[in-house]
């Protein structure tokens, strides 16, 4: 699967998600909750006979809400986890 496939499939995830909308790299100047989320880079792959045969790629996926226990973290990891092919971890909160 190529890239940008992969890419529209995780951006389609996040839309479906919930009614929270869904940004690529930025956003424009909107008050929460939001979904942010962008591709960082190679994280593994897998080369044969000088040719790529599988790209492993990491991002982040960042949720603002002023909602404690918001109902949306978990819509966001249930998509996630319906996702075949698709690894993700939990990293952390922050409060701003």
């Amino acid at each position: 699967m190529m890239l940008q496939q992969k890419l529209k499939i995780l951006r389609d995830a996040l839309v479906g998600a919930s009614e929270v909308k869904v940004y690529h790299y930025w956003r424009p100047n909107l008050k929460a909750p939001f979904i942010l989320w962008q591709e960082d880079g190679e994280s593994s792959s897998l080369n044969l006979n000088n040719h790529k045969a599988q790209q492993g790629i990491y991002g982040t996926i960042d949720f603002y809400t002023k909602n404690e226990y918001d109902p949306v973290f978990d819509a966001i990891q249930a998509k996630l986890n319906s996702l075949e092919d698709f690894g993700w971890r939990y990293d952390a909160t922050l409060f701003e």
